[in-house]
């Protein structure tokens, strides 16, 4: 079980793999709760933000790194994607959300994260960036292109919403 879980989330008890038909494989189970338990992990957003004449992508610096990526955040439970969409846009760059559209999906294996891309059309270009943020700037679609992080997940969410083209 890599990442899985290894104990039940309900009683703690330690579990066990139990061939389950309907899924034609072993899950997990917790033999004292008697009830399968499927993996659990995180869900987060991660936005393309782009002016209304969308000429223009939001980039941004954190952590202390020198390289950009989209702005992102987890989605909180009980949030719908599309709110936590806006609400993470707004919080770390001060920007108001006109349009959303969902992109394309992936597994982030590093962080147990499941990734929902979005392209997201705000009301002006005027960032007033949160803590979170080291830096941000506005570029052109080509110059977003050349100034994502390579070999990142930024970079190919960016590259499939360029191009209709996910590698996955």
């Amino acid at each position: 079980m890599a990442l899985e879980m290894k104990h039940c989330m309900q009683c703690g008890t330690k579990l066990e793999m139990k061939y389950l038909a309907s899924e034609g494989k072993e899950i997990p189970y917790c033999p004292s709760c008697g009830d399968f338990r499927f993996p659990v992990f995180n869900t987060a957003v991660s936005m393309i933000v782009q002016n209304e004449a969308r000429d223009h992508i939001l980039l941004i610096r954190q952590y202390g790194r020198d390289t950009c990526i989209l702005v992102a955040g987890y989605i909180n439970k009980g949030e719908d994607a599309e709110h936590a969409v806006a609400r993470e846009v707004l919080e770390e760059t001060g920007l108001t959300v006109t349009s959303c559209r969902f992109n394309h999906s992936h597994y982030f294996a590093p962080s147990n994260t499941l990734m929902l891309n979005w392209t997201v059309t705000v009301k002006d270009m005027d960032v007033h960036a949160n803590e979170e943020i080291d830096s941000y700037q506005w570029f052109t679609v080509e110059e977003a292109r050349a100034n994502i992080r390579p070999d990142s997940l930024a970079q190919t969410f960016l590259e499939g919403y360029l191009t209709g083209k996910y590698p996955w």
